[in-house]
């Protein structure tokens, strides 16, 4: 059995999920997202850093999964995201932590099939593999939905000894 916490890094909502993960089966230990008060940019990353920490002290992840930084068409929304993923990446570097990073489309792939899914099958993918109901914050739903799918490489790479899917590295080490 081995704990994972997925992370989906924004400045103003950044997800978490905690799940337990053991041959292929999944549960959830915890889900939700850090909401940033109204504040400066460096003021809304001092919370997350703070909450995220007190999320890894009692909560003890032995694996951490996060989801890789995209360029759609807004660069500086890009490098805002940017921002709140650093401080994801030192908070779980400060705990020892590897991480292993997602592009949403590998996400979406490993949950639904198509890489180029819509949110609501894959929070719908989320809720079937955990058994859970009722709503969920799409935050918290994408950070789960992060943290099943290196459940799922981590089972490929045992199962075959290949190293297949996320990019691995440790920050710890940097």
């Amino acid at each position: 059995m081995i704990r994972i916490i997925g992370i989906d890094p924004g400045s103003r909502h950044t997800g978490y999920g905690i799940i337990e993960a053991d041959r292929g089966r999944a549960c959830m230990i915890a889900a939700g997202r850090i909401s940033t008060a109204a504040g400066t940019m460096p003021q809304r990353l001092l919370q997350i850093q703070r909450e995220l920490g007190a999320l890894l002290a009692e909560f003890a992840p032995a694996e951490a999964a996060i989801e890789e930084v995209f360029v759609n068409k807004n660069v500086q929304t890009a490098l805002v995201l940017g921002q709140a993923r650093g401080v994801a990446l030192c908070a779980l570097a400060q705990v020892g932590l590897d991480v292993a990073e997602y592009a949403p489309a590998q996400v979406k792939q490993a949950l639904t099939g198509s890489g180029r899914a819509e949110k609501l099958q894959v929070q719908h993918m989320v809720k079937v593999l955990l058994n859970l109901q009722g709503r969920m914050a799409v935050d918290a739903s994408d950070a789960l939905a992060i943290a099943l799918t290196h459940a799922q490489v981590r089972g490929m790479r045992e199962r075959t000894g290949l190293v297949v899917g996320a990019r691995s590295r440790s920050w710890s080490r940097a």
